[in-house]
């Protein structure tokens, strides 16, 4: 009896995952069904939420490319100190290891006076006034700190240990203030500060479109109900379950998001592709980014998927929620 009793048992709950199998195949197939009733609304939805997701995908790769750049640019810099003509080589190589010590400081080249005439020279060899000009000149050039910051940006421990440094303070050039001060120090700033610029107007950008593909969904959603109110007011009579009525609505949405995320997928690549040429003309570093773009296009396009069905399902929980008055 009990063995017959634990097969009833056995049965009705595979007979429950069946019907709940079922019942939401067909929630899928009526919210595919919704998404092409409605044509100029879905094409509208779709198009808005592929913006948003574009604008989330390039925001994205834009911050990458501008930390890249940054990069890149903070290795070309250097912050540079310019010694005393009478400082011994000796000398400014235990400034340079003191310097060197220092957690903020990548590394540190030492440039002699002799060494720095050189370089001017062969950086102006078709120049033969500038050539002429330094042979006739008597002034030695200085001697040269060249510092490279971890972060070009943060200049602050290189400050202090310029301004309390004993053995720095006797033998700095006091007629050149180091490169990090004054204007320099401005100029090397704004390089980064570009970087948190791009940050914020791509967050505020993204956060309209989130809201305004949001509004549309739902106000798509809200029309879809509408527009099948008779019909879901006799689901509602006959006893159908409130996450049936839900459920198409919310698919519809998915579907929605899921396109989306497609197509804004595959423009964002191609304008990154796209524009690699002219902005590397200029210096921006692009290639990594989309490097990271193509080898993780898979997880790149899941993670917009999820993105896209997100808004998409939050519109849509509103809407029949409102308006369909199911808690």
């Amino acid at each position: 009896m009990s063995k017959q009793k634990v097969d009833a048992k056995s049965f009705a709950q595979q007979r429950r995952k069946r019907r709940q199998w079922l019942t939401f195949l067909r929630m899928c197939r009526y919210g595919v069904n919704n998404f092409s009733r409605n044509t100029w609304l879905t094409v509208a939805a779709t198009a808005v939420m592929t913006i948003t997701l574009l604008i989330i995908f390039v925001t994205l790769s834009a911050r990458n490319i501008l930390a890249d750049s940054l990069t890149e640019v903070s290795k070309k810099v250097d912050m540079s100190i310019y010694l005393k003509k009478s400082t011994s080589d000796v000398d400014a190589g235990k400034i340079a290891a003191s310097i060197e010590a220092l957690p903020s400081v990548n590394g540190v080249t030492y440039v002699s006076p002799a060494e720095a005439r050189k370089q001017v020279a062969e950086e102006n060899k078709n120049r033969d006034g500038t050539l002429e000009a330094l042979n006739e000149a008597s002034n030695e050039l200085p001697g040269t700190l060249r510092v490279n910051l971890r972060d070009i940006n943060d200049t602050s421990e290189l400050d202090k240990f310029v301004q309390t440094n004993s053995f720095l303070k006797k033998n700095i050039d006091s007629n050149r203030p180091p490169s990090f001060s004054g204007g320099g120090k401005s100029t090397i700033q704004t390089i980064g500060s570009w970087v948190g610029f791009a940050e914020k107007l791509g967050l505020i950008a993204s956060s309209i479109f989130i809201v305004l593909s949001s509004l549309i969904v739902f106000n798509t959603i809200r029309m879809a109900i509408f527009n099948r109110k008779e019909e879901i007011q006799m689901m509602k009579l006959i006893g159908a379950d409130k996450n049936f009525i839900r459920g198409p609505f919310i698919v519809e949405a998915i579907v929605y998001g899921f396109i989306a995320a497609l197509v804004a997928t595959a423009l964002g690549i191609v304008i990154l592709v796209g524009a690699k040429d002219g902005l590397t003309s200029f210096g921006i570093i692009v290639q990594p980014t989309i490097d990271i773009a193509v080898i993780y296009s898979p997880f790149v396009l899941l993670v917009m998927i999820i993105v896209g069905a997100l808004i998409g399902v939050i519109s849509s929980l509103f809407a029949t929620r409102k308006y369909l008055k199911i808690s």
